[in-house]
């Protein structure tokens, strides 16, 4: 049986090893850049690191006693990614420089054709693992092409252009420019802020590992295990509190807005510019974000930030609707990614013909985030639902990559043929997500979670519930698709 899984990321690769665990050894990693390490590749802005401790923040079958931090940048990050791949013999199976288009179900083979922008291959069974923050996104705003000066976003940034003494403009306050904006502020001439609504930044508790925490962790792995099971506790309190789940969590939202408010009041000496970092929603409603020197750049005298709307852009800088111009040499996107737009640039279309952007033109849905009925042997990591406002996405991304590896070998022993999730359990499956997740905090304002009047991106409990519920296959919840080959 052959295997496609699309992107070599920390789902694709994660995927790919869990299907050699269970003797699946016929896989194709397709991926359209030129190296692995998905977002880790991409996002080389100054200052990008993790959100999420590195203990927990790595693979289970390959914890690392080494990382220089406990929340490490992005050159660490991508360094454990292609080092762990190699050792695990990974990079045989990526074929890079490889881009998908479109994916084809064939009833008569019942097999899948891949078209891709070098040829198309055929497969018996397909897994996307191209996640949910690998497309940016750049607003639409009049005039943004006639900007005269260099223009880019956060995940595409252009090293060789020098910031040094530049009139730099940031559009976004989000995940990524809380950390290139410090990162860049001690180099430019003045910086100009676009903030639409502000975050809650809470206090990261960052700190070095220095050669004595190596030596120990070597000497003793209980040290590091025991920091990854302490950072996991913790992680699904927050992960409990952000969707309402127990009264007993909820004080955590208390302690988070407490340490939110005192780091602002703390860390911006001016009372004006503290009215305008004030958030206009709940906290945790959307993305709660960590850093210790976000507020501290922007409390510096050739800082601005700018709340009110931006109506357009100009060959001289950006103009807001208060008629204000304010010049520019350099603009940056910090606006995000297309969260909400799973499998975004590939035509799937399954059993029939039936395309998966027609099924999901109202949100995507998918059981357990894996699955949706009428397409066969087509399987998501890191799908709808399954994204966390807190802990480590790595463990569910592992728990699915479970869950997809024992269908595989259920197919690869001729126990199955054309799977996919039964209707009647996909819809069921739809109702409690949104049911649950209208509880939840998510529910009470707009964020990149939510598609039109749905929140398409989240899981609404622990991730302890989820491995659970993904530890054995249900083969009750399944069905196979039309003529059985």
């Amino acid at each position: 049986m052959h295997v496609v899984v699309i992107g070599a990321g920390f789902g694709g690769l994660g995927m790919a090893h869990a299907l050699r665990q269970a003797g699946v050894t016929d896989v194709t990693i397709l991926e359209r850049a030129e190296e692995i390490g998905g977002v880790w590749r991409d996002n080389t802005y100054p200052g990008a690191a993790c959100d999420v401790p590195s203990p927990l923040y790595s693979w289970s079958w390959a914890t690392n006693p080494e990382w220089g931090r406990r929340y490490s940048p992005q050159p660490e990050i991508l360094d454990y990614i292609r080092r762990t791949a190699a050792a695990d013999g990974l990079l045989d199976l990526v074929r890079t420089g490889v881009e998908v288009t479109a994916v084809e179900y064939d009833d008569a083979t019942s097999t899948w054709r891949v078209i891709t922008s070098t040829g198309t291959v055929t497969a018996d069974l397909v897994i996307s693992a191209v996640g949910q923050l690998s497309n940016p996104i750049v607003p639409t705003i009049p005039g943004a092409s006639t900007f005269a000066g260099p223009a880019f976003h956060s995940a595409q940034w252009r090293h060789e252009v020098d910031l040094t003494g530049k009139r730099v403009a940031v559009v976004g306050t989000g995940a990524s420019a809380i950390q290139f904006v410090p990162g860049i502020v001690d180099r430019v001439g003045a910086l100009a802020v676009f903030q639409r609504s502000a975050p809650y930044v809470v206090p990261k508790p960052d700190q070095a590992y220095r050669p004595r925490h190596h030596r120990l962790f070597h000497r003793w792995p209980a040290i590091p295990a025991a920091e990854r099971r302490a950072v996991y506790w913790l992680t699904e309190r927050l992960n409990g509190a952000l969707a309402g789940e127990s009264p007993i969590t909820r004080p955590m939202i208390g302690a988070l807005r407490a340490a939110w408010r005192l780091q602002l009041r703390r860390q911006v000496r001016d009372p004006a510019l503290r009215r305008r970092l004030l958030p206009d929603y709940p906290i945790g409603c959307k993305r709660l974000l960590f850093s210790n020197d976000w507020y501290p750049a922007l409390d510096r005298d050739h800082v601005d930030v700018v709340t009110d709307r931006i109506t357009h852009i100009e060959p001289a800088g950006v103009r807001t609707a208060d008629g204000a111009l304010h010049e520019a040499d350099v603009l940056i996107w910090g606006t995000g990614f297309a969260a909400t737009e799973f499998l975004a640039g590939i035509d799937v279309r399954g059993a029939g013909g039936v395309s998966l952007k027609e099924v999901w033109a109202d949100g995507a849905r998918a059981h357990l985030g894996l699955s949706v009925p009428g397409f066969p042997n087509l399987f998501c990591v890191y799908g709808p639902n399954t994204n966390l406002g807190g802990s480590s996405i790595i463990g569910m991304m592992e728990a699915q990559a479970g869950w997809i590896a024992q269908v595989a070998r259920r197919i690869a022993d001729g126990a199955a043929h054309r799977v996919a999730v039964r209707r009647e359990v996909w819809e069921a499956y739809d109702r409690e997500m949104q049911g649950r997740l209208g509880e939840s905090v998510w529910a009470g304002c707009d964020s990149w979670y939510v598609d039109g009047s749905r929140i398409t991106t989240n899981w609404p409990g622990l991730v302890t519930e989820y491995k659970r519920r993904t530890a054995t296959v249900d083969w009750s919840e399944l069905e196979e698709v039309g003529r059985s080959q």
